[in-house]
């Protein structure tokens, strides 16, 4: 208990707002330690956490720090990125004490003009654990001051946004901005242009200089010939997929563009006002970039740093006010397919397109051959040697079988389980041949089956699991029968755990290990755990093709009945790539494994079906269908002669414990 509850235990007559303060304060401390991991203590100390006191909620250190002053000189105060608290460090106990309880309850006022309440608690040490030194994306490069501010007003002016709707230049309105299309008008829908139809006029006479100056200096090898400037509202941003050019320009103030890996991983970077971003290789074709839709940035506080990377430096974050942008996005249409060294993630590369969901058997069938079957065995190597973490109550199951159980674990991997508990007799099967080898390599008893049709006489076990298994099945009749088939094999009285991956990687306001790890090592996708206002200017620029799929009801038991969700009433329905560490926007997706060494084969996998291919690091697809809340129980609950005991969420995923 702190200090200042000692006060109020002591007297006892608390009025309204004494006790209302309270139970803020004591909720602020439990939020810490159950969201973040931070631990309070009950004596006073130098350092303090400020809950609401952080970049994440809109406040920054020139707000912040002033406040904490008026107790004495601070030490060190560190501002987490985008989290909603901060720790300060005063030179002696006794400034931190009286920080604690003058500035307690304290209301300060954002820069947007909303009323921030502050709570503080002691700890015994101001700290974050920083990221590791991240670099810049390979080929990315920032050129300060590439052009001078009167060039910059100028291309300011040269756009009139008061011209008649009908303009040749194509003017449209879209949500949260204003878009004018030269040279030729980019269409949005499909990231492309209509090469026949050019828009009269060309460029705008102001660029043109600027294009020459940029060929001569190197930093383009085509001078492009269509422009699309956009303006955007204040707190808008915009999402970018591959582009196919190099440059992007950045006018009237300085912005934090996100670099994002198909890992996961991203790197934010800071575009000083009147800067040119030199984008090639890998940063121009791997990486995806965009600017994130937000009122602030974080950045670096300190006036010497202008560009490159936002660092992990929380001593020296603070936030930067955004206003009204528009982007100058030059591009060089192609007149001949593109030949770039990335074909895995170019769109006119590909070989083949995305498959499509399954409408019968025999397309679920051959859509988990090629996009589980195929793939796994593939990976297995490099799979296996991510996969040596057991996950908790997984291994509290099994430890709590009887002595001498025979247990099965049915999509056994690598057989992370089979040698958990000594006292079972435990085996295993999975469809990978490969996977098998390596669980006979640990001297494991395992063998090759489909998990729809397990060679074990029915009734012979007395538990089943099934880890990470059922998700890579393509309908709902094969995810039900793949259940029932676990009953089967259970003796009357037999469990079986089944754990699924969850569509909700964030479940009561916590996110999951899965979202958490957002980090560069490839692939290790753990099914839910793991161990005034100025313009800049982007050269080629594709918007956001995220796919988002409108939120479908909760699941019923009739959806698993014969003759109820067999696929989904769809056609022609592509089946979406899902981007790692993010949340799901779709249920049945496809998620990308970067294999890392030798992938053991001749042939590494193309995106969308097979085909030669000579990037280092080959991507595959895995189907997956993510489970909403209450789907897998209701699947359980169609099944015959079993009963569902438990049901819970566990890390990104749902699980349930059955019994026959």
């Amino acid at each position: 208990i702190t200090a200042m509850d000692s006060n109020h235990q002591s007297n006892y007559k608390l009025n309204k707002t004494e006790k209302k303060f309270l139970r803020k304060q004591i909720k602020a401390r439990h939020t810490l330690l159950r969201h973040e991991g931070i631990e309070t203590v009950s004596y006073a100390t130098q350092s303090l956490v400020v809950a609401n006191g952080g970049l994440g909620n809109g406040v920054s250190r020139n707000q912040l720090l002033p406040v904490l002053e008026t107790c004495g000189p601070v030490d060190a105060l560190l501002m987490p990125p985008n989290k909603p608290y901060s720790f300060v460090s005063y030179k002696t106990a006794e400034e931190s004490k009286k920080a604690y309880v003058t500035l307690n309850g304290k209301e300060i006022v954002d820069d947007l003009g909303q009323k921030i309440i502050l709570y503080f608690n002691f700890v015994e040490k101001a700290q974050w654990k920083e990221l590791g030194l991240q670099a810049l994306p390979p080929g990315l490069m920032v050129v300060e001051e590439i052009i001078s501010s009167e060039d910059e007003k100028m291309l300011l002016e040269s756009i009139n946004w008061t011209e008649d709707t009908g303009n040749q230049n194509v003017q449209k309105s879209l949500k949260h901005r204003r878009v004018k299309h030269f040279g030729y008008e980019f269409h949005y829908e499909n990231n492309n242009v209509d090469r026949g139809k050019p828009l009269p006029g060309g460029l705008p006479d102001i660029c043109d200089s600027i294009l020459e100056k940029w060929l001569k200096e190197g930093h383009i090898k085509h001078k492009p010939d269509q422009l699309t400037v956009n303006q955007y509202e204040p707190g808008h941003g915009e999402l970018h997929d591959i582009f196919d050019s190099s440059l992007c320009f950045c006018l009237s103030f300085k912005v934090v563009m996100d670099f994002k890996h198909p890992d996961g991983i991203t790197v934010p970077v800071m575009l000083p006002r009147r800067s040119l971003l030199v984008m090639t290789g890998e940063s121009r074709y791997l990486w995806t970039h965009g600017i994130t839709p937000r009122k602030f940035d974080t950045v670096q506080a300190s006036k010497g740093h202008k560009s490159g990377i936002i660092t992990s430096d929380v001593g020296d974050l603070t936030l930067s006010k955004r206003g009204i942008r528009t982007s100058f996005t030059f591009r060089k249409v192609r007149q001949t397919p593109c030949n770039c060294s990335y074909p895995l993630v170019c769109d006119s590369q590909m070989k083949a397109t995305p498959p499509s969901f399954p409408e019968s058997k025999r397309e679920a069938s051959q859509l988990e051959q090629e996009y589980v079957h195929r793939v796994y065995e593939e990976i297995a190597g490099h799979f296996s040697s991510t996969r040596h973490t057991p996950w908790p109550h997984v291994v509290e199951f099994l430890k709590a079988l009887p002595r001498g159980s025979l247990v099965a674990d049915v999509g056994c991997g690598n057989g992370k389980y089979l040698g958990i508990n000594k006292e079972l007799y435990m085996i295993g099967c999975d469809r990978s041949q490969s996977l098998v080898d390596i669980c006979r390599e640990r001297h494991f008893q395992a063998f090759v089956c489909d998990a729809l049709a397990v060679p074990i006489r029915g009734g012979a076990c007395d538990a089943c699991v099934s880890i990470a298994v059922i998700h890579h099945f393509a309908t709902a009749e094969r995810r039900v029968a793949a259940l029932q088939e676990l009953v089967r094999l259970l003796r009357p009285g037999g469990k079986a755990l089944v754990y699924v991956w969850a569509m909700e990687q964030e479940y009561n306001k916590k996110k999951s290990k899965y979202l958490r790890e957002n980090r560069m090592s490839q692939g290790k996708e753990e099914e839910g755990s793991s161990d005034t206002p100025g313009p800049e200017l982007l050269v080629e620029q594709v918007p956001d093709t995220g796919h988002k799929e409108p939120a479908c009801q909760m699941p019923s038991i009739s959806d698993f009945q014969e003759g109820g969700r067999n696929s989904r009433e769809v056609t022609n329905s592509k089946l979406p790539v899902h981007t790692n560490r993010t949340s799901f926007h779709s249920q049945d997706v496809l998620v990308p494994w970067h294999l890392k060494g030798n992938p053991g084969k001749d042939k590494p996998a193309e995106p969308f079906g097979p085909g030669g291919s000579h990037d280092p690091s080959p991507v595959f697809h895995r189907f997956y269908h993510v489970f909403r809340e209450g789907e897998l129980e209701a699947a359980c609950q169609t099944l015959s002669n079993v009963r569902v005991l438990r049901s819970y969420y566990d890390q990104g995923n749902w699980c349930v414990i059955l019994e026959k």
